[in-house]
């Protein structure tokens, strides 16, 4: 399937009948009893844990250990391959993280269609996930977006609000703290675009080392009013306390702390920059941790699960089965749809991660852009 019309069909929204539990698992022969999953922590873990580790825990018994640093993914399971101590059982990391670990060795390659269930209708679940399986160790999860919010009550702004991700850049008629992650990645794009770079140039410009430098130079016009993230929950969290502003984060969190928590914030479509999320299975675990990962990978992954986690986060599904079944929050009984970042009307100014780019220059970009944020 084509990435725009995977995207586009993610947005659909239908009547969403609640959690099923799968009659189809397979038997877990010779399985370890518990599980250490690495992931991001806030709305979007607690989202798995509902859709999927519950559910299975309560089938199976499993005790899940959470741990929420996929932010650290690579450097941790660098140095976990060196020490010779996998700890880990399951990670959930972003697309370009997942081909560098990949390509490392350090993730397990997959047969999609022998570990993961087919589609209710019996389509491969190679085919399901169509161009969301973007390296033979990454299992798809979600396709979700890194988009900017804001306070609706700054009295600063007299009224105005921001409507281009380039007001990120405007302390004049936007004053206040601002929140960016602390890592290069989307950072650049931005900065490049609001500095008159061609959306169609960027990833050209991105490659000379006087792009890196401008766009740097365009981030350093508002350094001094940053705050740099690590956690996805650190915006919402900061936005809600009133300690930022403005700040990025990952759509599904601000759509947390706008929906579920009720806070005077609001979401800054333009030029999100759209990315898949999936599991990396790191290479070399025992045979008892691995037939357990893969028996609830295989859970974990099937439409319905993809669809259920939609309840929780306004992620899309990275199955095109799943589309379908995307309804109402759980909770808030609100339509999930026109949340989701693959909305047609949230798809004004769109970036599609360029995951070949980042994974092949994100260990120089990223030591050039620390040392600049350590000066």
């Amino acid at each position: 399937m084509k990435l725009k019309h995977m995207l586009l069909a993610a947005a659909a929204s239908v009547a969403f009948t609640g959690p099923v539990i799968s009659e189809d698992l397979p038997e877990c022969e010779n399985c370890a009893d518990e599980l250490t999953v690495v992931s991001w922590g806030g709305a979007y873990q607690a989202s798995q844990v509902n859709a999927y580790s519950n559910p299975y825990a309560e089938m199976t018994g499993t005790k899940f250990i959470y741990d929420e640093s996929s932010n650290e993914a690579v450097a941790k399971l660098r140095a976990m391959n060196e020490a010779g101590n996998i700890t880990w059982d399951l990670v959930d990391v972003e697309g370009p993280d997942a081909v560098r670990l990949c390509d490392e060795g350090l993730a397990m390659e997959v047969d999609i269609d022998e570990i993961l269930a087919p589609a209710s209708d019996g389509t491969p679940a190679s085919e399901d996930f169509g161009e969301s399986l973007i390296s033979p160790c990454f299992i798809p999860q979600i396709v979700f977006s890194t988009t900017f919010g804001y306070r609706t009550d700054v009295e600063a702004w007299n009224g105005a609000v921001p409507t281009s991700v380039c007001d990120i850049f405007d302390l004049e008629k936007f004053p206040g703290k601002r929140a960016l992650e602390k890592r290069p990645k989307k950072n650049i794009e931005w900065a490049l675009l609001c500095d008159g770079v061609a959306k169609a140039d960027l990833y050209d410009v991105m490659e000379t080392d006087e792009g890196i430098d401008q766009a740097l130079a365009k981030l350093g016009t508002i350094k001094d009013e940053t705050i740099w993230w690590s956690a996805g929950a650190d915006t919402p969290q900061l936005l809600a306390d009133g300690e930022i502003v403005m700040g990025s984060t990952y759509n599904g969190r601000l759509f947390s702390v706008i929906e579920e928590q009720n806070q005077p914030v609001a979401m800054l479509w333009d030029y999100q920059v759209f990315d898949f999320d999936g599991w990396i299975i790191p290479a070399g675990l025992p045979e008892e941790r691995l037939n357990r990962v893969k028996n609830f990978l295989y859970f974990a992954t099937d439409t319905q699960r993809l669809a259920d986690q939609a309840k929780y986060i306004s992620y899309g599904p990275a199955r095109a089965s799943s589309a379908p079944l995307v309804g109402k929050h759980a909770e808030l009984g609100i339509e999930m749809g026109p949340h989701m970042p693959t909305d047609p009307a949230n798809m004004g100014n769109i970036i599609v991660n360029n995951i070949d780019w980042w994974s092949s220059y994100s260990d120089d970009v990223d030591a050039k852009f620390q040392a600049w944020l350590a000066k």
